[in-house]
């Protein structure tokens, strides 16, 4: 008799394709190549303040709904052609979710959202949308919490997020330092900076770590280090730090660290004491400051979606509401139009001060 002592508590093993195959599957154009190379160049140049608008991560909390998020992504691409000397728009599309203990964890884990758990249709999905986004010519912006779905869609990203409760985890930093975006590191949920200005450098050294590559295969990965990482202030479990006070200390934190001192806010989570009804407020604050001429600011974040609050799955899709937030709430697309409209005029006003 032979003692059993692996896969004790493995249930099944389904198939997934190799990410070559499911790119082949979905393939990117020319044109949607040089739209994403174009965007993220773009946003290099701001996070550098080579270009002076403002970078605006903006859409849904999470993506459940395929069909709302291509028309929000429609949407937005429409409003910002208004604030293009301003705003460049980077649309929130994720399809992971961090969870404290459980609860549904995004497209890709879910998408049927019943539990069943098709990770291979999930990604499927979840490529569809980017691809779709980029048709558009919307740049799409993901938070990478997986180690390994990041092969199936990264290159289509525009902007990347390394979230606060993986801001300190050396695997996160490491594979950071291969991602071919601009990526963005959240400050811990303590409201710790220097967690996240640690991550910073470490992203930009040079790593070599096991992986899988487009074939499938286990193999060694030696990155160059990714020189685009910067901080996003998001407040902490108690307080908020989107305030000039906050801002201040943070970019001098950068400057003192020897990186540049220039950072994003994102307005929900601690910075709006989890109330997505408060967004507004604290964008307002940020548009306050950039409209005084603050140069730390090089951009913000806010959830939102074509209806503001948020619903439970009760019964998979069955039921919910059209362009509904599933996860954190969001404020609506009128909230965001008048946010957003507010943030491009700030931005007008401190260029004008400025000739």
């Amino acid at each position: 008799m032979t003692t059993r002592i692996s896969d004790l508590h493995i249930a099944r093993e389904d198939a997934l394709p190799t990410p070559q195959a499911l790119r082949e599957e979905l393939p990117c154009s020319e044109a949607q190549a040089t739209h994403i190379a174009k965007s993220r160049e773009t946003v290099r140049r701001i996070l550098h303040g080579e270009d002076r608008r403002l970078l605006v991560i903006v859409g849904p909390c999470s993506i459940h709904e395929p069909a709302s998020a291509v028309e929000f992504a429609g949407r937005l691409r429409e409003l910002m052609e208004r604030n293009a000397d301003a705003l460049f728009p980077v649309m929130r599309v994720y399809f992971e979710k961090p969870r404290t203990r459980m609860g549904w964890k995004g497209l890709i884990y879910d998408p049927g959202l019943d539990g069943e758990g098709d990770i291979g249709e999930g990604l499927r999905a979840a490529r569809r949308i980017l691809l779709e986004c980029a048709a558009l010519g919307m740049p799409a912006a993901s938070e990478i919490l997986d180690l390994i779905t990041p092969q199936y869609y990264a290159e289509l990203l525009s902007w990347g997020a390394i979230g606060a409760r993986t801001v300190e985890s050396p695997l996160h930093r490491q594979m950071a330092s291969a991602l071919s975006a601009p990526l963005g590191f959240k400050n811990a949920t303590n409201g710790s900076v220097q967690v996240a200005i640690d991550a910073i450098h470490v992203a930009a050294q040079a790593h070599r770590f096991p992986s899988i590559s487009l074939q499938g295969r286990a193999i060694a990965v030696a990155t160059t280090g990714n020189p685009d990482a910067h901080l996003v202030l998001r407040g902490a479990n108690t307080r908020p730090n989107y305030d000039a006070a906050s801002v201040a200390q943070a970019a001098k934190a950068l400057k003192d660290a020897d990186l540049p001192a220039r950072l994003l806010i994102d307005c929900s989570h601690g910075n709006s004491a989890k109330d997505w009804r408060r967004q507004p407020e604290v964008a307002a604050d940020i548009a306050r400051q950039v409209a005084a001429g603050s140069d730390a600011i090089a951009g913000v974040l806010l959830e939102s979606h074509l209806v503001e609050g948020r619903q439970d799955i009760s019964n998979g899709r069955q039921g919910l509401r059209y362009g509904q937030s599933v996860t954190d709430g969001c404020i609506g697309w009128d909230r965001t139009v008048a946010a957003l409209e507010g943030l491009a005029q700030a931005v007008r006003t401190r260029a004008s001060a400025a000739r």
